[in-house]
C-alpha cells in the first residue's frame, strides 16, 4: 500500500545521441517527460525550442494511412487469427528486427499507397455498380420501343415519350389527349405508370403536350440509344465492373504475406511522433539538448547507470518541492494490485493522501462474492482467468493482467461465499438427484441459505457495511495524523465512533431493530447506560467541534448541529449493504428459474436429457455474464461512495511514462 516516491530528474546529452537516447528512455518506458504547453518558452536565452507540428502532422497522416490499409487488407483478406488474441496483447519485436524494418520503410509505405490506390478504385466502382444498376431498372420498362429513347418525330411528327402515373388503359389516355389523329402506343404498364410513346402532327404538337401535361405525364428518367442496345451496354458495363473488383481484390489480397510489415510502419510511425513531441519541449542548442521530468525513485539509480554508460551525458536528481505537484504511481503486492485499476478508474491518490488500494482490496473481492455466491460460478472465474494467463503469460499486457487478476481473486471470493449457501449453480444439484435419480438431497449450505433465511444473511451484509465503513474513517484519521492533524482525527472519526458504537449498540437492543434480525440481547441497563454515554459523549463532541472553524459560537454550534444530522447519512450509507443480498439473492433465484425450466422438460428418455443440458448451460451462461457484471459495478459503487466517501477525494496526476504507445508490436532491448 504505497504511492511510489517520485524523483525530478534532469538529462543533458550531446545533440548528436538525442535519438538514441530518446528511443532508449522510450523502450525503457520509467520516465515521464515534461511536455511544455503552447506559448511557453525557454527557461534560458541560450536555449531554443523546435516547432515540432508540421513533422508530426506528417508522421499522423502516415499512421492513419495504414491503419486505413491494414483494414482493407483484412477486410479482403482476414488474418487466420482474427478475434483469437483478445487476451495476447502486443507481439515482442527485438530492437534488431526493430533496425531491420525501419531500414525498409519507405518501401513499407509504397505498400500502403498501392493498396489505397487499389481501395480508392473499389471504392468507385461501389459507387458506379448501384448506378448502372438504377439505370438497368429504369431503362426495364422501355425494352419493348424500338426506337432511340431521345427520339422525337419525323419531319412532319412529333413524338412524345414519358409515363403516366398508375395503370391507365389506351382508351382513357386517348379521350384525355382528345386528339384522334394522334396515334397512341402503350409500350408498358404496371400498378405504378404506364410507359406510352404518343404520335401527332407537327401542328397539333403543342396541344397534346399540354393535354399530356395536363395527365401528369412525364419524361422518360433515361435517353440515349434504342433501349435493348442500352440494355446490353449496361449488363457488359456491370460484368466488367464486377470482374476489375475482384481483380483488384486479388491484388490487395496478393500483400496479406506482408501484414506484419503494415502493423510495423503504422507502429514506427507511432513512436515517431510521440518521440518528436517531446523534440518539441526539448530545449537545445546546436550542441546539446537537456529532457527535464519525473521517474520513480527506485528507478533512478538503474535509469542513471543506462545512461551514463552509453552515452556522454549527465543526469542529475532531485527531490520535488513540498507544494509541487509530482504524478502520482502506485505500488502494491499481487494481492492488491489488481484493484489498482479501480482505484485509477476513480481519481490517483492527491498529494498527501494514502494509497487505498490495499484497503479496497480487502474488501474487494469479499464484497464481489457475496453479491454472485455461487461456487460454480466462483470456479468457472478462478480456471478462465487461469487458462487465459497461462496461454497468453508472454504476451499479455500488464492491464489486462491486473484486470484478470482481479476477477480471478473475485472468483476466490465467490468461490467462498458459494459455498457458504450451499449454492453450485444454484440448487442444480438438487434438481439433478430430483430429476434424473428421484432422490432428495437436503440442503448443501454450509451455513445458510439466502432464499430461507434472508435476515440473518441481510444482518450480516450490514455488519460487513459497518466494519467497511469504519476501516474507511480509520483511514481518514490515520491521514490527519500522519499530516500532524492529531486533533482533526479526534474530532472529525474519534467523536464520530464514539457516537455511531453506542448508536448501534442501543438500536440492536430495541424489540424492533434486534428482532429484524433476529436478535433479542436484552443487555444488562449498565451495558446499555455505557452505549448511552459513548453516543452522548460523541453527539456533544461533533456538535462543539463539527464547525469549528467559525470562531462566533453561535455559528459554530449551528453548524456542528448540522454536521450532526450527518448521522442521517451513515445510516443510508449501512443500508446500501443490502445490496450484498439483493444482489445474491437474484443470481440465486435466477438460477432456480432455469434449473426448474430445464426440469420441466427433462422427461423424454433421449430427448429430455438434451433439453436439459442445454437449458441449464445457456441458461446459467447468462446468469453467470449479467450476475458478474451486476457484482462488479455495486461492488465499484460500494467502494467508491461508501468507503471513499469517507476517507479519499483522489485528484492526484497519474504517472504517465513517455513509452511505446503502439498498437502491434513493442521493442524490447
Amino acid at each position: 500500500m504505497a504511492v511510489l516516491p517520485m524523483k525530478r530528474v534532469l538529462i543533458a546529452g550531446l545533440r548528436k545521441n538525442r535519438k538514441q537516447m530518446l528511443e532508449l528512455l522510450q523502450r525503457q518506458g520509467v520516465m515521464e517527460i515534461s511536455i511544455r504547453k503552447p506559448g511557453e518558452t525557454a527557461t534560458d536565452p541560450v536555449f531554443t525550442l523546435t516547432d515540432t507540428t508540421g513533422i508530426r502532422a506528417t508522421f499522423e497522416k502516415s499512421i492513419t494511412l495504414a491503419g486505413q490499409s491494414l483494414a482493407v487488407l483484412d477486410a479482403v483478406s482476414p488474418p487466420e487469427n482474427a478475434g483469437g488474441g483478445l487476451f495476447s496483447g502486443r507481439e515482442r519485436m527485438s530492437l534488431t528486427d526493430y533496425e531491420t524494418n525501419t531500414k525498409k520503410r519507405d518501401r513499407i509505405m509504397d505498400m500502403v499507397y498501392e493498396i489505397q490506390s487499389l481501395n480508392k478504385r473499389r471504392l468507385e466502382i461501389a459507387a458506379e455498380i448501384p448506378k448502372t444498376e438504377s439505370q438497368l431498372e429504369a431503362i426495364a420498362p422501355w425494352m419493348e420501343f424500338s426506337h432511340p429513347l431521345d427520339f422525337t418525330g419525323t419531319k412532319s411528327t412529333r413524338t412524345f415519350l414519358g409515363a403516366l402515373p398508375n395503370d391507365v388503359p389506351e382508351e382513357a389516355i386517348r379521350e384525355g389527349i382528345g386528339n384522334d389523329a394522334a396515334a397512341v402506343d402503350i409500350v408498358s404498364h404496371s400498378g405504378e405508370q404506364t410507359c406510352i410513346a404518343v404520335t401527332c402532327l407537327k401542328k397539333d404538337a403543342e396541344a397534346v403536350e399540354e393535354a399530356l401535361r395536363r395527365m401528369s405525364f412525364a419524361r422518360p428518367a433515361v435517353s440515349g440509344d434504342v433501349p435493348a442496345k442500352q440494355k446490353e451496354a449496361l449488363s457488359v458495363k456491370l460484368e466488367r465492373l464486377a470482374g476489375e473488383d475482384e481483380e483488384l481484390k486479388k491484388k490487395i489480397a496478393a500483400f496479406a504475406p506482408r501484414r506484419d510489415e503494415i502493423r510495423f510502419i503504422a507502429d514506427y510511425f507511432r513512436l515517431r511522433s510521440d518521440k518528436y513531441e517531446v523534440i518539441g519541449s526539448l530545449e537545445q542548442t546546436d550542441r546539446v539538448f537537456i529532457v527535464r521530468g519525473y521517474v520513480a525513485a527506485r528507478d533512478a539509480a538503474n535509469l542513471e547507470e543506462l545512461l551514463t554508460t552509453r552515452f556522454d551525458c549527465v543526469v542529475e536528481f532531485s527531490d520535488p518541492a513540498p507544494d509541487e505537484e509530482a504524478p502520482v504511481a502506485l505500488s502494491n503486492n499481487g494481492y492488491a494490485a489488481p484493484v489498482e485499476g479501480v482505484i485509477a478508474s476513480y481519481a490517483m491518490p492527491a498529494k498527501g493522501e494514502i494509497d487505498p488500494t490495499f484497503l479496497a482490496s480487502i474488501f474487494y473481492y469479499f464484497l464481489f462474492g457475496m453479491m454472485l455466491s455461487d461456487a460454480a460460478y466462483g470456479l468457472i472465474m478462478v480456471v478462465g482467468v487461469a487458462v487465459v494467463l497461462a496461454k497468453n503469460k508472454d504476451s499479455i499486457e500488464p492491464g489486462m493482467r491486473k484486470t484478470l487478476k482481479m476477477f480471478q481473486y473475485a472468483g476466490i471470493g465467490t468461490m467462498f461465499w458459494g459455498v457458504m449457501f450451499g449454492a453450485y449453480f444454484g440448487d442444480l444439484p438438487q434438481v439433478i438427484m430430483r430429476t434424473f435419480f428421484h432422490t432428495e438431497i437436503g440442503s448443501l449450505a454450509l451455513w445458510c441459505e439466502p432464499t430461507l433465511q434472508p435476515m440473518t444473511v441481510l444482518g450480516v451484509a450490514f455488519i460487513i457495511g459497518i466494519i467497511h465503513i469504519f476501516v474507511g474513517m480509520g483511514a481518514l484519521a490515520y491521514t490527519d495524523i500522519k499530516q500532524g492533524k492529531v486533533m482533526d482525527a479526534v474530532y472529525d472519526v474519534g467523536f464520530w465512533y464514539l457516537l455511531l458504537v453506542g448508536a448501534i449498540g442501543i438500536l440492536l437492543n430495541t424489540d424492533m431493530v434486534g428482532g429484524m434480525f433476529g436478535l433479542h440481547l436484552n443487555l444488562p441497563a449498565s451495558v446499555i447506560l455505557v452505549f448511552e454515554i459513548l453516543a452522548g459523549i460523541g453527539a456533544v463532541g461533533v456538535v462543539l467541534f463539527g464547525g469549528r472553524d467559525s470562531s462566533n459560537w453561535g455559528l459554530r454550534i449551528g453548524k456542528g448541529l448540522y454536521a450532526l444530522y450527518g448521522i442521517s447519512s451513515y445510516l443510508s450509507d449501512i443500508l446500501s449493504y443490502s445490496r450484498l443480498l439483493a444482489l445474491g439473492l437474484a443470481t440465486g433465484v435466477i438460477s432456480s428459474v432455469f434449473n426448474s425450466m430445464a426440469a420441466m422438460v427433462a422427461a423424454p428418455p433421449v430427448i429430455g436429457p438434451i433439453l436439459f443440458t442445454l437449458i441449464v448451460v445457456v441458461g446459467h451462461v447468462l446468469n453467470l455474464a449479467i450476475n458478474a457484471l451486476g457484482a462488479y459495478v455495486h461492488t465499484n459503487r460500494l467502494e467508491y461512495v461508501e468507503f471513499f466517501g469517507k476517507f479519499y477525494n483522489g485528484g492526484g496526476k497519474p504517472f504517465e511514462p513517455f513509452t511505446e504507445n503502439t498498437k502491434h508490436y513493442r521493442v524490447s532491448e
